[in-house]
């Protein structure tokens, strides 16, 4: 019995999704183990591959087998009749991009990447500014065409490639939720805090020891290091698929909890993707659901959990198991204190829960002057200076705590910064509703459980897939819309605290 229109679709897309995982293991391997002298050749192996995947969207087969398998899915169960959909979706992306755009993004991107690693090392973003102007027309050029054929403004389609069905009006009447309150809730917080001091953890933590904690604390998570690594790079990111994630993370020897929190915070993202559906993982209707769900996943482990006094009791014998760690500076309350201390500071990766968000708004409001031409690739330095002053009255001395520190912009990753900011206010609203599920999660996590912990987050967020929208998933998890009031909620009682 020949194929349905609908099956042939299946089998195209199991297609894409190994050219894709291929892909991710190339772009993981560009940074944790290429020569840096091979930039060029790797970009020529992903153009190639971003070209196979954009032919076989773009392919007039696949549109007549959409168009058929529409006209025939009276048989198809709702899995299916979603997957059609995102499958829909996919295609009208692809077909709005022309295949020597794709491959000429391709090619800029990885020399860009290259060009970025270097000027961190040297500090001189003049070196990387040509590379990033080149990125930054190539994206404009594919946000007018995106934005013409979705019926979107262009920064608004580059946002629903990572964050579908949200929009520019929705996102800024949320970050002005939190902008409204957030300078308040800092010095609030940063004053309440200096009339309980704790006691400064310092000394050298050997990245070898750092790592043992991290892998420790990660397979008591439920990371399978039999499909999947914890290596080091630059930034931390993850990359592959549900059968070989790969996580990275950056150690510093003089700080003991910057690697283990870069680790956690991409393991999220991995035990999210671990936990899709299992029969769809090769589908689109099987991959998560946006890059504000993937952020909300890391962000809630990294900065609500592990920033919790319940998890501190359990990570305490582990300091002095892995780091020897002893002395009142080691105490859990001091920990706590330590791991919840509000600063204003100049990395984003290494921002408190608090300042977190106003690093996000900065990068929202900068890529979005970027696309309407507001701000030209030579000026983001002062622009990015300034942006700081004004929002956390700090400066950066250098254009590594500046503009540098992120790899975003140099991938052309325009429209994924929101994801950060959605995330955490998605993070909230679905720990305010666990917490109220399943009450001995304190103790759970105290003792190291966390099976509880994800088998919520599986049953209510992971096992979705990208069946619903983002709005609906957070309704159907937490019995109402997204909204901001959650996380100003856990904010204040966390911060505010007695």
């Amino acid at each position: 019995m020949p194929a349905s229109p609908y099956q042939q679709l299946e089998e195209e897309f199991r297609r894409l999704h190994a050219f894709r995982g291929a892909a991710a293991v190339l772009r993981w391997d560009s940074v944790v183990m290429m020569p840096r002298g091979s930039a060029d050749v790797r970009g020529e192996q992903l153009a190639a591959l971003e070209t196979e995947c954009h032919a076989i969207l773009s392919a007039p087969k696949v549109s007549r087998l959409l168009d058929r398998a529409q006209a025939n899915s009276q048989g198809l169960e709702d899995w299916q009749l979603a997957n059609l959909r995102e499958m829909r979706r996919q295609r009208d992306h692809a077909i709005a991009t022309p295949t020597s755009l794709v491959s000429r993004l391709a090619k800029a991107t990885a020399r860009a990447e290259m060009h970025w690693l270097e000027a961190r090392r040297s500090g001189r973003y003049a070196d990387f500014a040509p590379h990033l102007e080149e990125v930054v027309h190539l994206v404009r050029d594919k946000a007018a065409l995106l934005g013409n054929a979705l019926g979107l403004a262009p920064y608004d389609a580059l946002v629903d490639e990572y964050s579908p069905g949200l929009t520019t009006a929705e996102i800024d009447g949320l970050f002005k939720s939190l902008a409204r309150r957030l300078p308040t809730l800092v010095r609030e917080a940063i004053e309440a805090q200096a009339a309980r001091p704790h006691v400064p953890i310092v000394g050298r933590f050997p990245a070898s020891k750092q790592r043992a904690l991290a892998v420790e604390v990660m397979k008591a998570i439920g990371f399978p290091f039999d499909r999947g690594r914890l290596d080091e790079s630059e930034q931390p990111f993850t990359e592959g698929v549900a059968g070989d994630i790969r996580v990275t993370t950056r150690f510093d020897a003089a700080d003991p909890f910057q690697g283990l929190l870069g680790a956690l915070h991409e393991t999220g993202h991995a035990m999210y993707d671990l936990g899709l559906p299992q029969a769809w993982r090769d589908q689109p209707v099987g991959r998560n659901r946006g890059m504000a769900l993937e952020e909300s996943q890391s962000l809630l482990l990294e900065m609500i959990v592990v920033r919790s006094r319940p998890f501190v009791q359990y990570l305490r014998p582990l300091l002095e198991k892995h780091l020897g760690a002893s002395g009142p500076e080691w105490e859990a309350e001091n920990v706590y204190r330590h791991l919840t201390r509000v600063r204003r500071s100049l990395i984003r990766v290494e921002a408190d829960e608090l300042t977190y968000p106003v690093h996000v708004m900065l990068r929202y409001d900068l890529e979005k002057k970027f696309l309407l031409g507001e701000l030209r690739v030579t000026d983001l330095p002062d622009a990015w200076n300034s942006g700081m002053e004004q929002r956390l009255g700090i400066r950066p001395q250098n254009e590594v705590e500046g503009c540098l520190q992120d790899v975003h912009w140099a991938i052309g990753s325009f429209g994924y910064f929101p994801a950060y900011g959605l995330g955490a206010l998605i993070a909230a609203q679905l720990w305010e509703k666990l917490r109220l599920d399943r009450e001995g999660l304190d103790a759970e996590i105290a003792k190291g459980e966390f099976g509880g912990l994800f088998e919520w987050l599986r049953v209510n967020v992971h096992s979705l897939g990208a069946k619903p929208t983002v709005q609906q998933l957070v309704r159907l998890a937490t019995d109402r819309p997204l909204s901001a009031a959650p996380a100003l909620r856990y904010l204040e009682a966390k911060y505010l605290e007695p």
